[in-house]
């Protein structure tokens, strides 16, 4: 029954997520062109927030939990958990206060409405992921970005969405290159919850009744040894995902 319900639920939600896409494309282009960076920013914040509310429409909720006081006269690297696309908008309107750029892959710098203006102007970088080369210049570039404007790179670790609320091992390399290139960041582990039942019944009906929590965990200080640093950083991130698909879901999933 909840399944059937979620097939016109998820057409509304989609008709209004499309709207919102296509209402701030221009209005980004205006606040970029004409006011510049900082209109531009809180553009992207705005409709952040305007992408998360047209989840009303399948029932979703979220919690953000940052007992932190986190400063903004440093960069920061943030480090999620990733299970889809749904992770987005909170980070950016809840992590906007840090100015939040994305390591995103090159395929989403074209043909999406805002999303690939704001990847190809709001200061995050596109990588190939066929060509690892370009994909850690990139990285590079973006740490090299923070560390100037005290500002926070997003990148997730896990290189591909866990599609079962099941963390996947980090992939060190490019985090390494971030930190390596920001030396004076802090690296903040967040870890998010339920966002993958969003996908429960595959592309198409989306979940619906779902609630979505970010829970950010104590900032964890560069140091020279990297790859304690990620563990730290791995450790603190899984110990917050309280959430996982059981096999039938799965098998749900995998049938649509």
């Amino acid at each position: 029954m909840q399944k059937l319900l979620a097939y016109p639920l998820s057409v509304l939600y989609l008709m209004a997520f499309s709207l919102a896409l296509l209402v701030f494309h221009p209005v980004q282009w205006v606040c970029y062109t004409l006011f510049g960076y900082e209109a531009h920013r809180k553009s992207v914040a705005l409709l952040n927030l305007c992408l998360m509310r047209t989840t009303l429409f399948l029932g979703t909720t979220y919690r953000f939990e940052n007992p932190y006081d986190l400063p903004t006269d440093r960069p920061l690297i943030i480090v999620p958990n990733h299970q889809s696309m749904h992770d987005i908008p909170p980070l950016i309107w809840f992590m906007r206060k840090w100015h939040p750029k994305f390591v995103s892959k090159s395929e989403l710098g074209k043909g999406i409405p805002s999303v690939s203006y704001n990847l190809r102007h709001g200061g995050s970088v596109l990588i190939n992921r066929k060509d690892g080369r370009q994909s850690l210049n990139e990285i590079a570039k973006l740490g090299r970005y923070i560390e100037e404007h005290n500002r926070s790179a997003v990148i997730f670790p896990e290189g591909t969405r866990s599609l079962t609320g099941h963390p996947k091992p980090f992939k060190v390399i490019g985090l390494k290159v971030l930190m390596k290139n920001a030396p004076s960041a802090l690296v903040v582990p967040i870890s998010i919850n339920n966002s993958w039942k969003m996908l429960r019944y595959g592309k198409f009906p989306n979940g619906i009744g779902n609630h979505i929590g970010f829970k950010v965990h104590q900032a964890i200080e560069v140091t020279n040894n990297l790859d304690a640093v990620i563990a730290s950083t791995e450790n603190a991130v899984v110990s917050g995902i309280t959430s996982f698909a059981t096999k039938s879901q799965i098998n749900d999933a995998t049938d649509a």
